[in-house]
């Protein structure tokens, strides 16, 4: 009877659910929809006015000009004027961003030390004919082929010594010293005696003469001796030349090249005594001293390797002298030094001075610019050239971006620098490689394949 009960309920349910079922699909579905297509086409029409009327505001806004800061894009105004935050002025803000067109993952994915993505402007090789101009420092010296030796003809001792300190100025005929040789006074005893024994046998009296003269006796003196028939005790050395005075002692003097001594040594020196000193004896051709030349003097001027085979023997040079600056002259380089000086690594060049006029002291600096021949070569502007130290780059074209080539370079003459490999004439580069790298030592280079 229960049972019976139970499943009478479940039926009556399940009737009802039915019925509710069919209710709600057949009568109040329909109804809803169509309510709601009512109510979409309401909301596209008021959709469709409000498009209308947002275009319109949107036209609006785009015709008008905003401006905004370069440091500070938070900041908009409607006009121009200042930033408030930095003081910059404001510029007009882009409306619509650039695309970037062709520019695949691959190429956005290389790294960044040896491939930079630019628009910046590129430039080729040009291939020229430009002068070469070179500077070069230097100084001035003394002019070997200008120096003359004043030696000692016949052994003797010196028993007056007219030159008193060192670089004393002296000039052609000046009494150096007055020697006493015995070798001298038996050569003049003999001629005396020839003269008072045999005066008519001139070919002996000659020869006598001349022995004398050979060995350094004065002609004036001669003929004094011949004069008053009596000897004389000394016998004084004149000067051939003009110009300063040395100790011939001096290593840097005995040298075949002129060696300036540095400022310290110069002052030991001037401050010095000179090695020869009277009672002193001097033996039979000995160099007593040596005269240099202050007014024929050389430039002598360092050529760096990277220069010397632009100069020649031959090229125009003008120089600047820094003790006076306003009398530059011009002359020609007369020859360049087949080796390098103790302590350098840079040829010396070699140009004749005429120190009579300008009298520069001897050591001073001078600056020079040499004239070489005019060079055929490719180059490019320093600004594209970017130095790592050692090794130069640029920044070639490839794609969209540039990648860095190390390149090799030969002189540089004003803007311009010589390119001697690394790139052709088809290849672009950055104009100015400054502008792709922030910092130099992240840069990867290689060779071009």
């Amino acid at each position: 009877m229960k049972k019976k009960k139970i499943a009478i309920i479940i039926t009556s349910v399940l009737v009802l659910l039915a019925v509710a079922a069919w209710i709600y699909f057949k009568v109040l579905l329909p109804k809803n929809d169509t309510h709601t297509q009512h109510e979409g086409m309401t909301g596209m029409e008021n959709m469709k006015m409000d498009s209308k009327s947002g275009d319109m505001d949107m036209t609006t806004a785009d015709d008008k000009v905003l401006y905004t800061c370069s440091m500070h894009p938070q900041i908009i105004r409607d006009k121009p004027g200042n930033c408030p935050i930095c003081g910059m002025q404001l510029v007009k803000k882009e409306k619509e961003s650039k695309e970037i067109h062709d520019v695949s993952l691959h190429t956005l994915l290389k790294p960044t030390n040896g491939y930079a993505i630019s628009t910046i402007p590129a430039t080729t090789l040009m291939k020229s004919e430009e002068p070469i101009e070179i500077n070069a420092l230097g100084y001035t010296a003394y002019n070997t082929s200008e120096v003359g030796a004043i030696s000692a003809r016949i052994s003797g001792r010196i028993e007056k010594l007219y030159v008193r300190f060192r670089y004393q100025v002296i000039k052609k005929g000046q009494k150096i010293m007055d020697i006493y040789s015995p070798e001298l006074l038996t050569a003049q005893q003999n001629l005396l005696f020839l003269i008072k024994n045999d005066p008519s046998n001139n070919s002996l009296i000659s020869a006598a003469k001349e022995k004398l003269l050979l060995l350094g006796f004065p002609s004036d003196q001669l003929q004094q001796v011949i004069n008053s028939q009596k000897t004389l005790f000394t016998v004084s050395v004149y000067s051939r030349y003009s110009g300063h005075i040395h100790d011939a002692s001096n290593m840097g003097m005995n040298s075949t090249t002129t060696e300036t001594p540095e400022m310290n040594e110069a002052i030991s020196l001037t401050t010095q005594e000179l090695n020869l000193k009277e009672g002193m004896y001097l033996q039979k051709g000995q160099t007593v001293f040596r005269v240099y030349n202050p007014n024929k003097v050389w430039a002598l001027l360092n050529i760096y390797p990277s220069d010397q085979t632009f100069v020649k023997v031959g090229n125009k040079v003008r120089i600047v002298p820094e003790a006076k600056p306003d009398k530059n002259f011009q002359n020609s380089i007369y020859f360049i030094e087949p080796f390098f000086r103790p302590g350098s690594k840079t040829l010396t060049a070699r140009v004749n001075v005429d120190n009579s006029v300008l009298q520069l002291p001897i050591g001073s600096q001078v600056q020079a610019t040499i004239f070489s021949n005019p060079v055929n070569a490719e180059w490019l502007p320093k600004e594209a050239i970017l130095s790592l130290g050692l090794e130069k780059v640029v920044f070639v074209r490839s794609g969209n971006g540039y990648k860095a080539q190390k390149i090799e370079t030969g002189v540089s003459y004003k803007n311009l620098i010589q390119i001697t490999g690394g790139i052709t004439v088809t290849d672009s580069v950055a104009a100015n490689a400054q502008f792709l790298m922030d910092s130099e030592s992240f840069i990867k280079i290689r060779d071009k394949d």
